[in-house]
């Protein structure tokens, strides 16, 4: 059987923020064309908080979302509901195999990270060079957990500098 890669895509700052008041708290649209890029076409696990701040299911993406409340449903041809983070990798895996894709994507919140790190593979990270004011944080990785194998920086003048980085599991 082909292996699935479990890839967590998230931005945090220097001081783990990636969150504040629901939603991401910079304006970083290269992030944001990069999150599009890399999840395009795969099956995305989100939690129903992170799903709902975005408002509707992002196209051309198997979404699944995972909610503790039983009662929690969304009617749409992508989007798949799951209970907890094991049955949503499975389903996600499944979806991937079936499609011949070699990728999930975790895609948060920071609940649904820290879930999925005991079954994440690579983390496709970017890390905005400045302490935010944040509500949400990622948790720390282990650093003799992961390598870094890609290192992008951007110099950006309209707000926080940042890189692009790639952590692979060890």
């Amino acid at each position: 059987m082909k292996k699935v890669e479990r890839v967590a895509v998230v931005a945090a700052a220097a001081n783990g923020a990636i969150g504040k008041d629901g939603w991401m708290p910079w304006e970083l649209p290269e992030d944001l064309k990069r999150f599009k890029a890399l999840t395009l076409g795969k099956p995305m696990i989100l939690g129903r908080v992170t799903f709902e701040a975005i408002g509707r299911p992002l196209p051309k993406r198997t979404n699944i979302v995972v909610t503790r409340d039983k009662d929690w449903s969304f009617d749409h041809e992508n989007v798949r509901v799951c209970h907890d983070i094991e049955t949503a990798i499975r389903l996600a895996d499944e979806i991937a195999l079936r499609d011949g894709i070699n990728e999930v994507i975790i895609a948060g919140g920071a609940q649904i990270y820290h879930l999925a790190l005991p079954f994440t593979t690579r983390f496709e990270l970017t890390e905005v060079h400045a302490k935010i004011d944040g509500d949400t944080f990622l948790d720390p990785l282990a650093e003799d957990e992961w390598r870094e194998t890609a290192r992008q920086r951007i110099d950006n003048p309209d707000g926080p500098d940042y890189s692009f980085v790639t952590l692979d599991r060890i």
